[in-house]
């Protein structure tokens, strides 16, 4: 799911060009059409994701993929930079409440220890989109036929195979794990056990019961929506401007700056998976995320001092950083948030940080406009990196209770083991 909507949300990065000499649609009127989309994202988010909570994640996840796959078949019939524009606003309206949907949706099904990997794993997706779009979009970009153009074809084509997912998504997935098929109903009373343990353990550290509006007043959800605003800026400053950066490589074609798209994607799967096992077992959540962040500052500076080509294998050590960042960010506010109130404040965290997604493609098409050059943006992301690498220190993993109480992983672990005592184990 995450695939096909990651590529509906980025495949305007592979018809700029296109939509110039058919539409003339600028680089800062594209900037501002492709980040218009987190626009729409972060104002119906909150609202998605509490809907998700009350409806169930099939019926609300199927919902969110048929609007969005119809959205991005719309985009098809662009036709100037207004119609750009509110196409590209409504997409992110339809797509809202995905994404911090299914960071829900794990604390439903995972214990806090196996959420890190499952991040990884589950954020390689936009990842594999990546590596996917390029010579998949490239190819699209080749077809023609009743009076549409390439990337006309491209939107339409892509954004059906959105469509055509909910019906499986539909029948395959499972709200809740009493209703998992696959699993015996020992193994549902153990899972189940074991996350309302860690829940309950969570709710006895506070010393009071968490309100949405106290939390949206608390400096560490603040944090957490920087931090993330933070990597969401570079990754998508990056995913915007890179098939622009490649084709100053040299002469080539749509389906060659594809497959050179796929590079950095293809590099920064391994890291994710690297980094989210050396998390896994060598515990400090913070510090990790520090690392990363520090690798996508000096790649976003390298990527300024050489020509075209230095210039894209500085954006792939980038990668490494930035999307080994997002994948080990998350469990730290899920750690954080009482299970009651995750959903919408997940949700808000990520529609705040997506507006990074708004702020980078915006700016660099300005500065491309204005300037000629996107390089005071590449500062601008090294910088920004750098900044969240070191506020990622006073971010908590665990919420701040009565100091006389256990600790909430203490107790977690404690109730988790007794509940699995008289139950077969987990196999992972």
């Amino acid at each position: 799911m995450f695939i096909v909507n990651y590529i509906d949300r980025v495949n305007i990065g592979f018809v700029r060009s296109h939509m110039e000499t058919d539409l003339g649609i600028g680089a800062a009127a594209y900037g501002l059409g492709a980040g218009l989309f987190f626009v729409g994202y972060a104002l119906f988010e909150v609202p998605s994701n509490m809907l998700l909570q009350r409806f169930g994640a099939r019926a609300w996840l199927t919902r969110i993929m048929f609007t969005w796959g119809a959205a991005a078949m719309a985009m098809a019939f662009v036709r100037g930079e207004t119609s750009f524009y509110v196409l590209r606003f409504i997409l992110g309206a339809a797509e809202a409440g995905f994404f911090p949907g299914i960071i829900y949706y794990f604390t439903q099904w995972l214990p806090s220890s196996e959420r890190g990997k499952a991040m990884a794993i589950f954020l390689s997706g936009s990842a594999i989109a990546s590596v996917i779009s390029g010579p998949v979009s490239g190819a699209l970009l080749g077809v023609s036929g009743l009076n549409l153009h390439g990337w006309q074809w491209m939107f339409i084509i892509e954004g059906f195979a959105s469509i055509a997912l909910c019906g499986f998504v539909w029948f395959w997935l499972q709200s809740h794990p009493r209703e998992a098929k696959w699993l015996s109903e020992e193994e549902k009373g153990a899972l189940i056990s074991a996350i309302d343990a860690e829940q309950r353990a969570r709710e006895a550290a506070q010393v009071v019961k968490p309100s949405i509006f106290k939390l949206l007043a608390d400096r560490q959800i603040m944090l957490f929506c920087f931090i993330y605003f933070s990597v969401a800026l570079t990754i998508y400053g990056a995913t915007f401007w890179l098939p622009s950066m490649i084709k100053k490589m040299g002469s080539l074609s749509d389906f060659e700056v594809g497959l050179f798209n796929s590079i950095p994607w293809i590099i920064s799967i391994i890291a994710m998976y690297g980094f989210a096992a050396l998390a896994a077992r060598f515990k400090h959540q913070q510090a990790w995320v520090a690392v990363t962040l520090v690798i996508a500052a000096c790649g976003m500076f390298m990527s300024t001092v050489g020509g075209p080509i230095f210039a894209f294998v500085a954006i792939c050590f980038a990668a490494i950083g930035f999307k080994a960042a997002s994948a080990l960010f998350w469990p730290i506010p899920q750690g954080y948030l009482d299970a009651r109130i995750a959903a919408a404040v997940i949700a808000l965290i990520n529609s705040i940080g997506n507006l990074g997604g708004f702020v980078a493609p915006t700016a660099f098409g300005f500065l491309e406009q204005k300037t000629g050059s996107i390089q005071g943006g590449m500062y601008g992301l090294a910088l920004t990196s750098l900044v969240a690498a070191v506020v990622i220190f006073f971010a908590r993993t665990t919420p701040k209770g009565d100091p006389h109480r256990p600790k909430p992983e203490d107790a977690a672990t404690l109730r988790t083991a007794t509940s699995l005592s008289s139950t077969p184990s987990l196999k992972p």
